[in-house]
């Protein structure tokens, strides 16, 4: 299976009628603004990250210790772009009703990974999207680099990102593999300004 490009002239890339905050597997791609080579080099098909791009994995790293309802799978940190397969496994769950146990607003954490937000009337919020965890990923990376950078208030990333459902294990395995193989294609790549210009 071939894994399309992402398209960069297309004015809305949500589906409109989708729950982006529902449980699913989803391949996403968030590019540098204005596609600068900010995160390393690719040297003998192996993408090797400078400070700018360690931060970037820290960072990403770091998603699932602010929402609790997602896990990683596999990503690449590229010099102007990111690719990654985040897995939203518990989102919308209602909290429980009266006579269950609440210690904190919700199911004990060792017994439900889903994140639940409730008012005082015990009533479950909705579940933050797919969107929201990538803008909260892209602020904080943004944050951290302009300090490092010493560039406060500078734009680090392109205004949305791109995403993908990944609809059945057949495609999660070639887009993985994609992810994996992305350093050694690089010359091929579509983001590669080098090779197809901008």
């Amino acid at each position: 299976m071939k894994i399309s490009q992402p398209n960069h002239n297309r004015k809305s890339i949500r589906l409109r009628e989708y729950d982006y905050s529902s449980p699913g597997i989803y391949f996403v791609t968030i590019c540098v603004h204005n596609k600068k080579y900010l995160f390393g080099k690719i040297i003998d098909g192996e993408m090797e990250l400078n400070e700018f791009g360690k931060i970037i994995e820290q960072q990403w790293l770091l998603i699932p210790q602010r929402f609790n309802i997602i896990q990683l799978d596999k990503f690449i940190i590229m010099p102007n772009h990111l690719h990654g397969i985040i897995q939203i496994v518990g989102a919308g769950f209602p909290c429980p009703l009266q006579g269950f146990p609440r210690p904190s607003c919700g199911f004990p954490r060792h017994k439900i990974t889903a994140y639940i937000n409730c008012d005082n009337n015990g009533r479950g919020n909705r579940a933050p999207t797919l969107g929201q965890m990538v803008a909260f990923f892209k602020y904080q990376s943004t944050k951290y680099i302009n300090i490092l950078h010493q560039t406060p208030g500078a734009k680090l990333w392109q205004r949305n990102y791109y995403e993908h459902i990944i609809r059945n294990e057949i495609s999660l395995n070639n887009i993985r593999t994609y992810i994996i193989n992305n350093p050694n294609n690089w010359i091929l790549d579509k983001l590669n300004c080098e090779h197809h210009g901008d």
